[in-house]
C-alpha cells in the first residue's frame, strides 16, 4: 500500500507541531535547567517563537534564523531546553539549504565565531575540560547543521545537473534519431521515385502509345489485346498516383505539405478490382466472382484499406499463379468483423507460371495483425484459400472500441 506523500507545507507545520509537543512533554517534567530567578513560564516563551517559525523555514529562511537565533539566547539564560535547541538547529539546516549562498557563508561564519568565543570565554572564567566541553556543544549547535546543509545542498546540486544532463543527452540521441529517421526515409523516396516511379511511367506511356498505334489500325474496343492495353495503362496509372503519394509520405518529416487530394482506396473500390482482374484473366482461363452477405455499412479507414489491400493482393497472386477456373471473392459482412475469404483453383509446383516470393502473403497477415484480426492462407482441396477477419471496430490503446 501507497503510503500519503506530505507537502513541504504540511512536512513544515507537522516538524512544528511534534517540536512544541515534545517541549511541552519536557516542561511537564521539568527536563531543563531551571534558574532560580526565572519564572517557569518564562522557559515557554523561546519554545513557542521557534514552532511558529517552522513553517516558514523555506519560504522565509532569514527571519527564521535571525530571530530564531534570539529564542535560542533566551532559552539559554531562561533555561535551557533541548525541544527549542533542535527547533533552532532545523532552521539552520533549513537556512543553508533553502537560502542563498551567501546565507551559507555567514552561517558558517557566525558559527565559527560564535563557538570560539563561547569557548574563549569559558577557558578565561573556568578552566579547560569545560572550555572543550562548551566549544564540542557549540559546535554541533551552530556548526553541525550547517556542515550538513551544506553537503546535502552540494548533493542535490550535484544530482540536478546530470538530471539536466541526462535530459539534454535523451534530448540529442531523440534528434539523431530523429535526423536518422529523415535520412532514410529521404533516400527510400529517391529510390522509389528514380526506379520505381519511372518504371511505371514507362510503362503508362509505352500502354498508351500501343493503345493509340490500335486505334489507328482501328482495332474494336473489345478486342483483347485493346483490353489488356487498357487495364495496363489504368493499372500502372493507378500504382504512379499511390507511388507518388507514398514518395510523397516518406519526404514528409512532420512538417512538409502532403497530397490531400488522394484518398486511400477502400472497398468500394472492389468491383473496379475484379474488372481489371477478369480482363487480365481473359488470356489465361481465369474468370473472377463476387458475393457479399450482410450490411456493408461504414467501414473505418484503416480497416477498409487493410481489407481493399488483401482482396488486391488476393487478385494479383490468382492471376499469377492459378489455374484455369473460377476465383470466388467472399465478403461477409458481420456486426462486429469483416471476413474476407478468397478461393482460387490451385496448382503448385512447377506448373505455376511465375514465382513467388510470399512477401505479399507476409504482407496480408501483417495489415490483419496490425488491426487485431488474423489471417492465414494455404492450398487444400484443389484450391487455394485466402481467409481474412478484420474487426469492423478499432481498439484503441485502453481497449476501448471506436468506430
Amino acid at each position: 500500500m501507497r503510503r500519503p506523500v506530505l507537502t513541504p507545507q504540511q512536512e513544515d507545520r507537522a516538524i512544528a507541531l511534534l517540536g512544541l509537543l515534545g517541549g511541552l512533554v519536557l516542561i511537564a517534567f521539568r527536563v531543563y535547567e531551571e534558574p532560580a530567578t526565572v519564572p517557569r513560564w518564562a522557559v515557554l516563551a523561546p519554545l513557542l517563537v521557534t514552532a511558529a517559525l517552522e513553517p516558514f523555514r523555506r519560504r522565509r529562511p532569514v527571519l527564521t534564523v535571525t530571530v530564531g537565533g534570539l529564542a535560542f539566547a533566551v532559552s539559554v539564560f531562561y533555561g535551557a531546553l533541548l525541544a527549542t535547541t533542535i527547533m533552532y538547529t532545523d532552521l539552520l539546516y533549513a537556512a543553508v539549504i533553502y537560502g542563498s549562498r551567501r546565507m551559507s557563508r555567514v552561517l558558517h561564519l557566525s558559527g565559527g565565531v560564535s563557538v570560539l568565543v563561547l569557548s574563549t570565554l569559558t577557558l578565561v572564567y573556568t578552566d579547560a575540560p569545560k572550555a572543550i566541553a562548551v566549544m564540542v556543544v557549540t559546535a554541533l549547535i551552530f556548526l553541525g547543521p550547517v556542515w550538513t546543509g551544506d553537503v546535502v545542498r552540494k548533493h542535490r546540486q550535484e544530482a540536478e545537473n546530470e538530471r539536466l544532463r541526462a535530459e539534454q543527452t535523451a534530448l540529442l540521441s531523440e534528434m539523431d534519431r530523429r535526423e536518422a529517421v529523415g535520412a532514410e526515409r529521404a533516400r527510400m523516396a529517391r529510390e522509389l521515385h528514380d526506379v520505381v516511379a519511372n518504371h511505371l511511367s514507362a510503362i503508362a506511356i509505352h500502354a498508351t502509345g500501343a493503345q493509340s498505334l490500335a486505334r489507328r489500325q482501328r482495332r474494336p474496343e473489345d478486342d483483347p489485346l485493346v483490353a489488356a492495353l487498357a487495364v495496363i495503362r489504368e493499372n500502372s496509372v493507378q500504382g504512379l498516383a499511390e507511388m507518388r503519394r507514398m514518395i510523397g509520405l516518406l519526404r514528409d518529416s512532420g512538417g512538409g505539405a502532403v497530397d490531400e487530394s488522394y484518398t486511400a482506396p477502400d472497398l468500394a473500390a472492389v468491383d473496379s478490382l475484379l474488372a481489371k482482374a477478369g480482363a487480365a484473366g481473359q488470356d489465361v482461363g481465369l474468370a473472377f466472382e463476387l458475393t457479399e452477405r450482410g450490411e456493408r455499412g461504414e467501414l473505418p479507414a484503416p480497416v477498409g484499406l487493410a481489407a481493399y489491400r488483401i482482396v488486391q493482393e488476393s487478385l494479383t497472386n490468382a492471376l499469377k499463379h492459378a489455374g484455369p477456373g473460377t476465383v470466388r471473392l467472399l465478403l461477409e459482412f458481420g456486426a462486429d468483423e469483416l471476413r474476407i475469404a478468397v478461393d482460387s483453383p490451385y496448382r503448385g509446383g512447377e506448373d505455376r507460371r511465375l514465382p513467388g516470393a510470399r512477401a505479399g502473403l507476409v504482407g496480408m497477415a501483417e495489415r490483419a495483425g496490425l488491426l487485431g484480426g488474423s489471417f492465414e492462407a494455404g492450398p487444400g482441396g484443389g484450391l487455394w484459400s485466402v481467409r481474412a477477419v478484420l474487426p469492423r471496430a478499432l481498439v484503441t490503446e485502453k481497449g476501448e472500441g471506436r468506430a
